[in-house]
C-alpha cells in the first residue's frame, strides 16, 4: 500500500510541475535555431555543450519548455541564466526546446569505481530512506520519458545531475535549492534520502547509460 501511495505522489507532484509544459505551444525547430547564438556559448551550437553546462542536445521538448519558463519567470534560478530569457514569448521558448530537442546526445560515461553503487540506486533506490528507484520516471536506460515531462538522463554530464541531485537536497528545506518539482517535492525527498557518496555514484551511472 506504502508503494502504491508513493507512486501515487510521484504522478501528482509531476502533474504540477508539468502545468506549464502541458500548456505549451507547438514549437517550431527551424525558428529555435534562429534564437540558439547566445545559447551556444555555454550549451554549444547542437547542444552538446560541456560541463559544468548541462547537455540539452535530445532533451525532451516538454522538459526543456517547462525549464526555460520556469527559469524566464523565477521559479527555477541559474545565476548565470540571469536575464538571458528576459523578453521571450512562450512560442520563441518552445521553438527553442523543439530545435534542442531534434539534436543528436553524444554519450556519457560512467567511472568504474561507482558503478556497482550507482546500479543499485538507480535500479533499487533506497527503500530504508524511501528513496525510490530512478528507473520509475527516467527509465532503465536513462531515455526518461518525453511526453510525460521526465527528463532524460542518460548521455548528461554526471557534475551535472550531481549539482542538480544536490541542489534538490538543499531545496528540501531551503528554499535557496533547487524547488521546482511540483508540490510534492519528489525530487527534492529523493534527493534528501541520498548520501554524498551515492549522489555522485548514481549521478555517474545515469550518465553513461545508453
Amino acid at each position: 500500500m506504502k508503494k502504491v501511495a508513493f507512486l501515487l505522489s510521484i504522478g501528482l507532484g509531476w502533474a504540477s510541475a508539468s502545468f506549464a509544459a502541458g500548456n505549451m505551444p507547438e514549437g517550431n525547430a527551424a525558428a529555435g535555431e534562429k534564437n540558439t547564438l547566445v545559447c551556444g556559448a555555454c550549451h554549444g551550437a547542437d547542444g552538446n555543450g560541456m560541463a559544468p553546462f548541462p547537455k540539452l542536445a535530445g532533451q525532451g521538448a516538454k522538459y526543456l519548455y517547462k525549464q526555460l519558463v520556469d527559469i524566464r519567470d523565477g521559479a527555477r534560478v541559474i545565476p548565470t541564466m540571469l536575464g538571458q530569457l528576459d523578453g521571450k514569448s512562450d512560442q520563441d521558448l518552445a521553438d527553442l526546446a523543439a530545435y534542442y530537442a531534434a539534436q543528436s546526445g553524444t554519450l556519457g560515461k560512467t567511472d568504474p569505481e561507482l558503478l556497482e553503487l550507482g546500479r543499485k540506486v538507480y535500479r533499487a533506490g533506497v527503500a530504508s530512506r524511501g528513496v525510490a528507484a530512478c528507473t520509475a520516471c527516467h527509465s532503465p536506460t536513462g531515455q526518461g520519458n518525453a511526453p510525460a515531462g521526465y527528463p532524460a538522463l542518460s548521455g548528461q554530464h554526471a557534475q551535472y545531475i550531481a549539482d542538480q541531485l544536490r541542489a534538490y537536497r538543499q531545496g528540501y528545506e531551503d528554499p535557496a535549492g533547487r524547488t521546482n518539482d511540483g508540490d510534492t517535492k519528489i525530487m527534492r525527498t529523493i534527493a534528501f534520502g541520498l548520501s554524498d557518496k551515492e549522489i555522485e555514484a548514481v549521478a555517474s551511472y545515469a550518465a553513461g547509460l545508453h
